[in-house]
């Protein structure tokens, strides 16, 4: 998939444009991504980083990072994606002024977007402003229930498996394993320790089955507390896995969460507490 950071990059010509911020790519989304990849003429995604409402100044937990989200993105057939930097300059734009130097200057002829997509200063622009404008406009009707505020708070209360029916795919933590204190190790479950982008949403503390790199995974996410721990650590165990994967991006997802962490009466019960979690994520089914 052709990436480009801004208009200027992107040769003009006929366009079906699927617009919008697509955090998570969920149902819905994917909806309007499959519209204009069918609409006929070549398709593409413009979409927006940062987070409009994180520059707007409200606090927005992200369920996926630009990266992951072009990765999706390619995964469902998009060939070329438009990544606008939204800064406060492009929020003061008036609608049109926006239609023109974003939409209209790459050569798109059909605009494909959820029905209650807005845009502009002031969120003034809507798709019938578009349709005046001269664009033909193909409306997504929203999916019952599916949104990324849902997916959040499936995601706070831990249940991972209604969040994955919401994205159509497991949900997913992220981030890049740098060193721990090695305690997984010395217990016979060396665990890859990730570091997690402050803007991410990280799901409720507890011990998840998952997988990640094609090896099941048990995954612990919490302060662990049998050590008197305080700090989150986001900790994944890759089953019949041998190798170095410090300084790497690691991608996990999530398929079932197994129990709440805690104390132990000792460290032999914490052993075989996780000796029974891997056998937990051994077992597991990923979420249809």
């Amino acid at each position: 998939m052709r990436v480009a950071r801004a208009p200027g990059e992107v040769e003009r010509r006929d366009r079906a444009v699927a617009i919008g911020t697509f955090d998570g790519v969920h149902l819905g989304h994917r909806r309007v991504v499959q519209t204009a990849l069918d609409a006929g003429p070549p398709p593409t995604v413009v979409t927006f980083d940062p987070h409009p409402r994180t520059v707007l100044g409200y606090q927005v937990e992200l369920l996926t990072t630009l990266e992951r989200r072009l990765q999706l993105l390619d995964e469902l057939g998009v060939e070329e994606t438009l990544v606008v930097e939204f800064t406060l300059d492009l929020s003061r734009l008036a609608a049109e002024e926006f239609a023109e130097q974003v939409l209209r200057s790459i050569g798109t002829q059909i605009v494909v977007a959820g029905q209650d997509f807005r845009f502009g200063h002031g969120r003034a622009g809507d798709l019938a402003l578009l349709e005046r404008l001269g664009f033909e406009v193909r409306r997504v009707p929203l999916l019952e229930g599916v949104s990324s505020g849902r997916v959040r708070a499936s995601l706070k209360e831990g249940d991972v498996e209604r969040a994955a029916s919401l994205l159509g795919r497991p949900p997913e933590v992220e981030g890049t394993v740098v060193a721990g204190d090695a305690r997984g190790g010395t217990l016979g479950f060396p665990t890859a320790n990730l570091a997690v982008e402050p803007t991410l949403l990280v799901p409720a503390y507890g011990i998840y089955a998952g997988e990640a790199r094609g090896h099941r995974a048990a995954v612990s996410i919490g302060t662990n507390p049998h050590y008197g721990g305080e700090e989150r650590r986001v900790e994944a165990f890759l089953l019949e896995f041998a190798g170095d994967l410090y300084g790497e991006r690691l991608v996990v997802e999530l398929w079932q969460r197994l129990r709440d962490e805690r104390v132990f009466e000792s460290e032999q019960a914490l052993v075989e507490q996780i000796g029974r979690d891997v056998e937990a994520a051994r077992a597991a089914h990923r979420p249809a």
